[in-house]
């Protein structure tokens, strides 16, 4: 069949059985491996009135099991951003049900998916995927609160072949392994349905190490779905796996670490600028610092004000969407000039300084909370600044402020990504604010120069 192809066509029938779709250490699951195991799962769900799926995995062959299966059987996958239990008992609302790779401790009815270790054929015939099918996706919004984003999987595949066409002659006869997960659209893009797309074969497990991308078997080619994060901890004591390409997204990619990359791996990363909202906007691979983003094909930047709006095929509203990013247009090209809002990128992930200071004014003793992030040695973190009752401010003084500290982000880390638990604490009698009633965000950063 020809690449890319839409999901609806990943179980085609006249797809060979023995087809590669998946590795893990030396287990490989095959095209007949993977009809089996949806035909399963897909059997399970036809059974539960829930209609709308959490899908809760860093496996991504499972993954892919329970995205097939659940589309298959007429359902909404719905992708929370992350797997932790306790904020996932806070937000039942947004699903029916839960599918995953281990037990979780929630209430919502739930289905731990597994992979079939002795596979018959499947007999099963499956309804084929809705036209209008489509995935929920969650992400911090400005509020703090989660944000839905209605991904069609018509746009999805759309995604996926403009990925294909640019970059087609350096994927061809590549394996694809990852440090990112499919819980966000960018591992959903180029983790799931980029390979699946393509026909290369996926790794199921996540790299966190780079002794792990060091350790790849040689006798293979890879494409490398990586984030500036992982890329600034790489070892080149290591010896050099066979990475063909290297892609990278999710925040800027400092220059010191596209040459420490370049020279370990012998690779130019290419970075990708989107987000959740947009999907894929821009690439660019630098041989030098000076190097534009270039739009993707069909992708168009129009000037409003101070502001741009993006239109593009990938949008689900055909007005475009106003960015958040500040751009700055140059002759060949664009390029970025900083970030509005109330979200902020911390090691490539996003995160809602509205919903740092919501949680911590949900501990005791806080009374008003401001989170603005903070640029130490080179790292960004999150600071506070914090206004406690009387009694909390007695306390966190007589302790010296440490043991306090620790003790609120113990309290913060079931809810909280790691890089959103704050670094930097600072205690004030009132957090300043202008004539408008509005925080001064500069006197802020001075608390901690």
């Amino acid at each position: 069949m020809t690449h890319p192809l839409p999901l609806s066509q990943w179980l085609n029938p006249l797809r060979p059985d023995d087809t590669r779709i998946a590795w893990l250490g030396a287990r490989e699951w095959q095209l007949g491996d993977l009809r089996h195991d949806v035909g399963s799962l897909f059997q399970a769900l036809e059974k539960q009135p829930g209609e709308r799926w959490a899908l809760c995995f860093e496996n991504s062959y499972l993954f892919v099991v329970a995205l097939l299966a659940t589309l298959h059987a007429g359902k909404i996958p719905v992708i929370p951003g992350h797997c932790r239990a306790s904020l996932l008992g806070e937000q039942q609302e947004l699903f029916d049900g839960i599918l995953s790779e281990n037990p979780l401790a929630c209430d919502s009815p739930q289905i731990v998916v597994a992979a079939a270790e002795n596979v018959s054929h499947s007999n099963i015939t499956l309804p084929p995927v809705p036209a209008d099918s489509y995935v929920e996706l969650f992400t911090s919004g400005s509020t703090g609160l989660p944000k839905k984003i209605i991904k069609p999987v018509a746009l999805l595949d759309a995604e996926a072949c403009m990925l294909y066409a640019r970059f087609e002659p350096r994927l061809e006869g590549c394996r694809v392994v990852a440090s990112v997960v499919p819980q966000h659209l960018y591992g959903l893009t180029f983790r799931i349905f980029l390979p699946m797309a393509c026909g290369l074969p996926l790794h199921a497990s996540m790299l966190y190490y780079a002794e792990q991308l060091s350790a790849l078997p040689p006798e293979h080619r890879y494409v490398f779905i990586s984030s500036p994060a992982f890329l600034k901890r790489l070892d080149p004591k290591l010896s050099p796996p066979p990475v063909g390409m290297i892609l990278s997204a999710g925040g800027m990619l400092p220059w010191k670490e596209v040459k420490e990359t370049q020279s370990w791996l012998n690779v130019w990363p290419d970075e990708i600028y989107g987000s959740t909202e947009t999907g894929i906007v821009a690439w660019r691979q630098r041989i030098d610092n000076g190097t534009s983003w270039q739009l993707f094909p069909g992708v168009t930047l129009r000037a409003e004000g101070e502001e741009w709006r993006l239109l593009s095929p990938l949008l689900h509203d055909e007005a475009g969407l106003l960015l958040d990013d500040m751009i700055e247009l140059v002759d060949d090209g664009f390029r970025l000039a900083g970030r509005r809002g109330r979200v902020v990128k911390i090691e490539e992930k996003r995160v809602s300084l509205s919903e740092v200071e919501r949680r911590l004014m949900a501990l005791e003793g806080i009374v008003d909370a401001a989170a603005l992030p903070v640029s130490r040695g080179g790292r960004q973190g999150i600071g506070v600044v914090l206004v406690l009752t009387e009694s909390a401010r007695e306390q966190w003084l007589s302790t010296g402020g440490k043991a306090q500290e620790q003790a609120w982000r113990r309290a913060l880390q079931p809810w909280l990504e790691s890089v959103a638990v704050p670094r930097y604490w600072r205690v004030v009698d009132d957090i300043p604010v202008n004539s408008m009633n509005k925080r001064v965000y500069a006197q802020l950063q001075e608390l901690f120069s």
